[in-house]
């Protein structure tokens, strides 16, 4: 009954912490290409190809839902992957979708048409591949009109959290808030569209000051995957061990990630 969380280095542990606090008796496969990340600066060939063998290798792990705890790899390649790739009896999906749910006030599921909502000012910050895709403006199309979004793709920040640099990361983030608020002075919302960014999250409220709302993804994805899972209980996989694994060192990963989550955690390698 195993789902995999799929993210290219250690960000989607803000995704895993969530969804584990929320289905406790759910076993969670959890696999970081940390070999190849980031994947934000990667072609959207190249991220597409890199998915679909980590989706791959958590299959053989039992999952046949997995959730891509990844907004690069949402953003670039999950569409492509959904359309011509992914086997019928198989589920991947993003992260983008209950956010942009919750930004825009909608159930899970409603498909009504788009609509006004009161939101008009967003501010969108993720990684460059993220931003170049426009795949968050893609779905928010889908279920709202008249919304105005300024994207900020922020290079440099997923590196420097990987590498425990937070004084480099915060100072990372408040140069690309500023730059950001150049362009829309008065955001309404902001949307933090890569799992990294949570870790950031006071930095990138203070940055931007009071009166915009910060919208963060972990939660709102944990509720989102407990109400599929209770719609479609078929796609709980065969797997019954929750593991992390990762194409990178092994050790080094681990240690990274123990500092990253400020709790032990042990990877294997995949």
């Amino acid at each position: 009954m195993a789902v995999g969380v799929f993210d290219s280095g250690l960000g989607g542990l803000t995704v895993l912490d969530a969804v584990r606090r929320r289905l406790p008796d759910v076993p969670f496969v959890y696999l970081g290409d940390n070999a190849h990340a980031p994947y934000g600066v990667r072609t959207a060939d190249d991220i597409f190809a890199l998915t679909c063998a980590a989706v791959e290798r958590l299959w053989a792990e039992g999952c046949d839902l997995v959730i891509l705890a990844c907004n690069t790899a949402s953003a670039a390649a999950l569409k492509r992957m959904q359309e011509t790739w992914l086997p019928p009896e198989k589920r991947v999906l993003g992260v983008f979708v209950p956010l942009i749910e919750a930004l825009t006030e909608r159930q899970w599921g409603d498909n009504s048409p788009p609509r006004e909502v009161d939101v008009k000012h967003v501010a969108l910050f993720a990684t460059p591949a993220t931003v170049a895709s426009r795949a968050f403006q893609r779905e928010l199309a889908f279920r709202a009109i008249g919304v105005d979004v300024e994207a900020q793709p922020c290079g440099g920040v997923v590196d420097a959290i990987e590498q425990g640099d937070e004084i480099l990361a915060e100072a990372l983030v408040r140069s690309h808030v500023q730059a950001l608020l150049r362009r829309m002075p008065h955001p309404q919302a902001a949307v933090l569209g890569c799992t990294h960014y949570p870790l950031m999250e006071g930095v990138f409220a203070e940055a931007l000051g009071p009166g915009v709302r910060v919208f963060s993804q972990a939660n709102l994805v944990a509720e989102s995957l407990a109400d599929y899972l209770a719609r479609r209980p078929e796609m709980l996989g065969a797997g019954t061990v929750s593991r992390f694994l990762t194409t990178g060192d092994a050790r080094a990963v681990s240690d990274r990630a123990t500092q990253f989550m400020r709790k032990k955690v042990v990877f294997e390698a995949a």
